[in-house]
């Protein structure tokens, strides 16, 4: 089967040949995988690994003119410096300043959907139709941090919903557009689309369940809901110890979780597998947190075997990281978590 062909039968509630992998890396990951592999492109790479890898298809972005390390937002960045690589860190908060709905409506610009051209789409997977194509999608309480500040924007939700309505609304608005529009450049193609929000930490939820349901689920549910109207399959990101909302997200659509952070509180592979694995595709649960970067490689292969028999048992399972692999990582676990799956995971 092809990749694309497993995603697809993993989706469909099918057995494919085996067990489908994914990669989540940083790029100095990567890159230091790559060198230790001989490989000089990211793609042979992964073919190498034999990972079932996306394709993420994106349009251009040809509005107003950005300044050095600011983005369509506003929010400017600066470059961190983490001993094996580097980040970007949000240094300015564009709406950090406006206590009303009104001052933001006077003094900041909304980026709009024509600010991205997608007339280039067709030209990203010409040579990509062995893969599942990603395309699309929202995360806009994640920008909404970065417009209004980390500690305000929660702050908000309690003290000033008019202003985390509108912004959210916004958000979701434009990336309801621009996704709608992915979707007409590549009539029926784009395979899953990233519907996410990070809203569980290492033993609970970041924000409450009423939260939630009051300023998220209303504006997911459209993305997944457009998702769905195009043939699409709503791939949800949601860290941490987030059990507590995985009902509600299946209610409103959801089609795969990832990326099952199992050492978090009540995300025990068992759990998931028993009470969500009929109902959505479970994606992740390599163990980014001490498994892969500090484990032997003896400890990879009993995890990718673990992962194998409880999250993969009877199918609706993608083995990959439970997030981006870091440069501290030694490639030799990286090897020998996908080598493990490709010759344990047959069906």
């Amino acid at each position: 089967m092809t990749s694309r062909e497993r995603w697809l039968a993993v989706f469909s509630r099918q057995k494919p040949d085996r067990v489908p992998t994914d990669y989540w890396a940083t790029d100095e990951a990567t890159k230091r995988i790559m060198r230790h592999l001989g490989c000089r492109t990211r793609r042979q790479m992964l073919d190498k690994l034999h990972v079932d890898y996306e394709v993420r298809v994106e349009p251009r972005y040809v509005g107003p003119k950005l300044a050095r390390m600011t983005d369509e937002f506003g929010r400017k960045f600066r470059s961190v410096d983490y001993g094996t690589g580097t980040y970007r860190e949000c240094v300015s908060f564009p709406l950090a300043g406006f206590g009303s709905v009104a001052e933001i409506e006077k003094n900041y610009a909304w980026p709009t959907a024509d600010w991205w051209d997608s007339s280039g789409i067709p030209a990203q997977i010409r040579k990509n139709g062995t893969h599942p194509i990603r395309g699309g999608g929202s995360e806009p309480f994640l920008i909404y941090k970065e417009l209004r500040g980390q500690e305000q924007a929660f702050v908000d939700l309690v003290e000033n919903p008019e202003i985390a309505h509108y912004c959210l609304g916004k958000l979701f608005d434009l990336a309801y557009e621009t996704t709608a529009r992915i979707y007409e450049a590549i009539p029926g193609r784009v395979m899953i689309s990233y519907v996410a929000e990070d809203m569980g930490g290492q033993t609970d939820l970041m924000l409450s369940v009423r939260h939630i349901r009051e300023f998220l689920l209303p504006g997911m549910k459209r993305m997944i809901d457009l998702a769905h109207e195009a043939g699409a399959y709503a791939f949800h990101h949601n860290d941490g110890s987030c059990w507590r909302i995985i009902p509600e997200m299946i209610d409103l659509g959801i089609d795969l979780l990832n990326p099952l952070q199992w050492r978090c509180s009540g995300m025990e592979r068992e759990r998931l597998k028993r009470d969500f694995g009929g109902k959505i595709v479970l994606h992740g649960g390599m163990d980014n947190q001490y498994t892969l970067p500090f484990g032997t490689v003896d400890e990879v292969r009993r995890e990718v075997e673990d992962n194998l028999r409880l999250l993969g048992a009877g199918g609706g399972y993608i083995l990959a990281p439970c997030h981006n692999i870091q440069a501290i990582t030694p490639p030799e676990n990286v090897v020998a978590m996908y080598e493990g799956a490709y010759n344990l995971g047959r069906y």
